[in-house]
């Protein structure tokens, strides 16, 4: 640890420092990114002493102080020092606090006499909402989780199975007997673990988890990055339900939002007096549509705050994978905006030129340092190459959502079946682009709020249609190429549009044909889970292949899937409308026996029973092209999946 000359005033220890000489080359060139060890608050020893070194940059501020519950909130006795070498950073030590200590920074700005109390922007720690101190806190905790993190690479690889639940912490499961509150993390831990094993998803992605100061942002309006929000436990907590899921076999995703963050005075906003994390330009720096900030990728240091924060979480909590939120409005300079409010770029384009640096450079930095992680993008336009690495010219992503297959999907399924022949292209056409990009299929919380109502609700016709066409499009988007994500309560057909003040609607469950959806889509995680053919080549259409996607006039489809160095397959046939079809001929690439291994109109799905007895011999016959065909019952708004088994 630098020690230039340590000089004691008013309570303040100066001249102590975590920080180097080469921590300041990398930080000026935007190169550090494990910031998260040098900047915030750090406790430590000192010539003996207990206590706490501080560091934040603010290279405009004329005076920095830390106040908190250790001085009565004095916003002058404990003033930091401003380090010789001009990196704008500001640190000191105080003796006697530590763990468990309420702060923040009072700034006095170089300009226009401006001073504000700010949180730490590397908080471990926060105070419960509305308060919006920082909290210095100890990162220790003894992970329990070896097995997993030895594994998981195999298990987050491209070609494994990846069933994707969706969580919000606040709004899984409440509690009604205690005014509807929501469970913590450690509460959440044993009850999620078992639920999620038990549906078999392999993994649970968490929407936005960081400190947020409004609960109705559902977390995408960010001010405590580096700290788990406290409002279901400590950091410790956190770590704990992150442990238990990975006992349990189960990968975790975060929701990670670089793309904004919200103007609140406490935040990273206007943080010296001046735009330091945002740009000063609101046509650049701020998102009319969300009311927020947008960072200044072109900044070096901003890069490393952002960088690093991915970092951290992927160390510090064993994170499985990062889906990046609003890649969209990243890439774009236009984005949310009409002619004339935006700037563009300097070739004259509306292409964010440092925000794809950024991206790259993201990417570059977490396959580097942790190659058995995923990074997943929300990329809702045609942008291309969003999954192909950077040094092909790519943005180097592991995955991107399919945003396309979902809206084209969802309206496919609202149409009425007797329309539904005039739409068949809605249906079929994503496999044309199918292998273009990494892909997974998103039935995520965006589908389910804003007045969209519930996944149930958007499917067409009676009360029994219903349940059938969700079982349907389930069965479609398992069968699918590319990796499959569902929002929580989707699981057992949700009546109502998901509210993140309530529990998602568990009471549902005492109705069969709610348990009949849960059991079918636990079923489907088994099947897709156990057999290669559906997952091993996702990416790849030679995992693919079309054994009948023309006849839009009875709106049937049938296609088969493969495995990579096998020669399994599974073959599965839609029939999109209700109107049951009797020796329906299907034509397959091999003769002998083929199994009925699933049937989403099976009796305990609540469905008619009508199905092909456990399977049908392939017979020398030629259909659509094939040299063999099967003769098949195809129940109403059914989807049937048969195991080839040979001869």
């Amino acid at each position: 640890m630098p020690n230039k000359k340590r000089v004691k005033r008013e309570g303040v220890l100066h001249g102590v420092s975590a920080i180097t000489d080469h921590d300041i080359y990398l930080f000026r060139e935007g190169n550090h990114f494990k910031l998260y060890d040098k900047l915030g608050s750090r406790i430590m020893k000192v010539d003996g002493k207990q206590g706490t070194l501080f560091a934040v940059w603010a290279p405009n501020a004329e005076k920095v102080s830390v106040a908190g519950d250790f001085n009565g909130w004095n916003k002058t006795s404990h003033q930091l020092s401003a380090r010789w070498d001009g990196s704008g950073i500001w640190e000191g030590f105080i003796p006697g606090i530590g763990h468990g200590t309420v702060y923040k920074y009072y700034i006095v700005s170089r300009y226009d006499g401006y001073a504000v109390e700010k949180s730490d922007p590397f908080s471990l720690h926060c105070e419960v909402p509305p308060k919006t101190a920082s909290i210095v806190w100890d990162l220790s905790y003894k992970w329990g989780d070896n097995e997993w993190m030895n594994g998981r690479r195999a298990r987050n690889g491209l070609n494994a199975p990846l069933s994707i639940y969706e969580v919000h912490p606040g709004s899984w499961r409440r509690v009604p007997e205690e005014d509807n509150r929501h469970l913590t993390y450690r509460e959440m831990a044993h009850y999620l673990s078992e639920y999620v094993k038990d549906m078999g998803f392999t993994h649970v992605e968490f929407m936005p988890v960081a400190e947020h100061p409004f609960y109705g942002s559902w977390g995408y309006q960010v001010t405590g990055y580096f700290a788990p929000t406290s409002r279901y436990g400590t950091p410790q907590d956190f770590m704990y339900l992150i442990d238990c899921l990975h006992q349990n076999g189960i990968g975790v995703i975060l929701d990670w939002v670089p793309s904004h963050f919200p103007g609140d005075e406490h935040g990273l906003v206007y943080f010296d007096g001046t735009h330091l994390y945002e740009h000063e330009d609101l046509r650049k720096g701020f998102h009319p549509e969300w009311n927020s900030y947008i960072f200044n990728y072109g900044r070096h240091e901003v890069r490393n705050f952002l960088i690093s924060n991915a970092m951290f979480w992927l160390e510090k909590y064993h994170i499985d994978g990062l889906r990046v939120d609003a890649v969209a409005s990243m890439l774009y300079l236009d984005y949310g905006r009409k002619e004339g409010e935006w700037i563009p770029n300097e070739y004259g384009g509306k292409e964010n030129i440092e925000a794809i640096h950024f991206l790259r450079r993201f990417n570059e930095m977490v396959y580097e340092n942790f190659p058995d992680v995923q990074t997943i993008a929300e990329e809702s336009t045609a942008w291309p190459m969003v999954s192909r690495p950077p040094y092909a010219g790519g943005l180097g992503f592991g995955m991107k959502w399919n945003m396309g297959w979902m809206h084209d999907t969802l309206d496919y399924f609202s149409n009425d079946p007797v329309f539904r022949k005039y739409c068949h292209n809605q249906l079929t056409f994503s496999i044309w682009y199918a292998f273009s990009e990494n892909f997974v299929l998103p039935l995520s919380h965006d589908e389910v709020v804003h007045g969209k109502g519930s996944l149930f609700g958007k499917m067409s016709g009676d009360e029994w249609q219903k349940y059938a066409n969700l079982r349907l499009l389930y069965g479609y988007m398992y069968a699918h190429p590319g990796k499959k994500l569902l929002f929580m309560g989707g699981e057992f057909a949700q009546w109502k549009e998901w509210n993140h003040d309530e529990s998602i609607e568990w009471h549902a469950l005492q109705y069969p044909f709610h348990q009949g959806v849960q059991k079918w889509v636990r079923d489907l995680n088994c099947l897709y889970t156990s057999v290669p053919a559906l997952y091993e080549l996702d990416f790849s259409n030679e995992g693919f292949e079309w054994m009948d996607f023309q006849n839009w006039e009875q709106s049937i489809i049938s296609f088969v899937r493969k495995a990579g160095n096998s020669s399994e397959m599974i073959l599965v046939i839609c029939n999109l409308t209700p109107v049951p079809r009797y020796d329906y001929k299907v034509g397959v690439p091999e003769g002998g026996f083929w199994r009925e291994v699933l049937n989403s109109d099976a009796g305990i799905y609540q469905g008619s029973g009508l199905g092909n007895a456990g399977g049908v011999e392939a017979f020398p016959v030629p259909a659509y092209g094939r040299h063999y065909s099967l003769s098949l019952i195809l129940p109403p708004l059914g989807i049937l999946f048969f195991r080839h088994e040979g001869a």
